[in-house]
C-alpha cells in the first residue's frame, strides 16, 4: 500500500463499472483512471452537458477508452430507477459500483422526493441506486466491489435517526457530517449483510482527504460570493491536493487486492498522501444504529434489498 498510485491498478479488462458524479474532480479521474486500465465505464451524472463533455474528454485522453454518459439525478428517485433499468436492461452484470457524487455545505433545501438535500443525495440516493443494481452486481463475476465515498467531516456528527431531515435546527455542516457518517454505517450494514449471505460481492468505503475538487460549488451557487467561498477557493488553489491524488483512495478500495469487507481508505495523513486504512468514528462500527439507519432508508425510499439477510 505505501506509495501506492494509479499506475499499480490492476488490468480491469473485462469488467463494467458506473460511477457516479463523474464529469469532474474526483469522479472523472476515478472514472478516467478505470477506463485507462480497461474498463467498461459508464459515467452516471446528473448534467447531461457535462457528463457527455466529460464521456469526450475521457476519449481524448485515453485513445480507445469505453466510456458512454448516462443521466442519473441522485436528487431525484424517480431518475435513480429510470437509470437502473436503463442499465439493466443494456448490461447483464456490473462488477464496481462507486458512490461518488455528492453535495456539501449546502443551505437548507430538499430533493424532488422531499428529502433535506445532503442526505436525500448523499446517503438516499446512493442506497436506492445500489439496491435497485443489486441483481446486476450479484450476476458479475467474485471480485464485484461497492465504495461509497465518505469523508473525513463524517466525524462532525452522528446521525439524528428523530430527524433525518434535518428540520430541528438545521446546521448545513452538521447535516454534511451526518450525510457522511450515513454513508460509513451504509457500507458498514451492508458488509455485514454481504458476509452473513455469503457473498463475494465486497463494499468499501474511501475519502479523498483535502482534494481541490468543485464541491464546494454548489453551495457558492445558492449563496453568492461569500468569505466561505472565498476561503475555499484559497485552500483550492494553495492547500488542497489535486484531484488525481484524492482520487487515489477511492481507486485502491475498488481495485486494490486485499480490500476487506467495511475497510475504509484515505490518504496516509489524513488530508493528503498514499491511500492507507483510514481512521473512522468508533460509531460507524455500530449494528444497532446501522440496522436502523437501513431500515429507515428502505422505508424512505421504496427500494428493498429483497433476500440479502439481517
Amino acid at each position: 500500500m505505501p506509495g501506492w498510485n494509479a499506475t499499480n491498478i490492476p488490468d480491469q479488462s473485462g469488467r463494467t463499472a458506473v460511477v457516479t458524479g463523474a464529469n469532474s474532480g474526483i469522479g472523472y479521474v476515478t472514472a478516467r483512471e478505470l477506463a485507462r486500465r480497461g474498463a467498461s465505464v459508464v459515467l452516471a451524472c446528473r448534467s447531461a452537458a457535462r457528463g457527455r463533455a466529460a464521456e469526450v474528454r475521457i476519449r481524448s485522453e485515453v485513445p480507445g477508452a469505453e466510456v458512454e454518459f448516462a443521466p442519473l439525478d441522485l436528487a431525484d428517485l424517480a431518475s435513480v430507477r429510470e437509470f437502473a433499468k436503463a442499465y439493466g436492461q443494456r448490461r447483464e452484470s456490473l462488477d464496481l459500483l462507486v458512490n461518488n457524487a455528492g453535495v456539501m455545505a449546502l443551505p437548507y433545501g430538499r430533493t424532488a422526493d422531499g428529502f433535506e438535500t445532503q442526505f436525500g443525495v448523499n446517503h438516499l440516493g446512493h442506497f436506492a441506486l445500489t439496491g435497485l443494481l443489486l441483481p446486476r452486481l450479484r450476476a458479475a463475476a467474485p471480485g464485484a466491489r461497492i465504495v461509497n465515498v465518505s469523508s473525513g467531516f463524517h466525524a462532525l456528527a452522528d446521525i439524528d435517526l428523530d430527524d433525518l431531515d434535518g428540520e430541528h435546527g438545521y446546521r448545513r455542516w452538521i447535516a454534511y457530517g451526518r450525510s457522511k457518517t450515513a454513508n460509513l454505517l451504509f457500507t458498514h450494514e451492508l458488509s455485514r449483510r454481504f458476509a452473513a449471505a455469503g457473498s463475494t460481492i465486497v463494499a468499501a468505503a474511501a475519502h479523498p482527504g483535502y482534494a481541490s475538487s468543485n464541491l464546494h460549488a454548489g453551495a457558492s451557487k445558492l449563496e453568492g460570493p461569500t468569505l466561505n467561498s472565498r476561503v475555499a477557493a484559497f485552500g483550492n488553489a494553495f492547500v488542497a491536493q489535486p484531484a488525481s491524488s484524492g482520487a487515489l483512495p477511492t481507486l485502491y478500495a475498488a481495485t486494490a487486492p486485499g480490500v476487506r469487507q467495511d475497510d475504509f481508505i484515505g490518504p496516509r495523513f489524513g488530508w493528503r498522501g498514499a491511500p492507507v486504512r483510514s481512521w473512522r468514528a468508533k460509531r460507524t462500527f455500530d449494528d444497532t444504529s446501522g440496522e436502523l439507519l437501513w431500515a429507515a432508508s428502505e422505508k424512505l425510499t421504496g427500494v428493498s434489498y429483497g433476500s440479502l439477510p439481517r
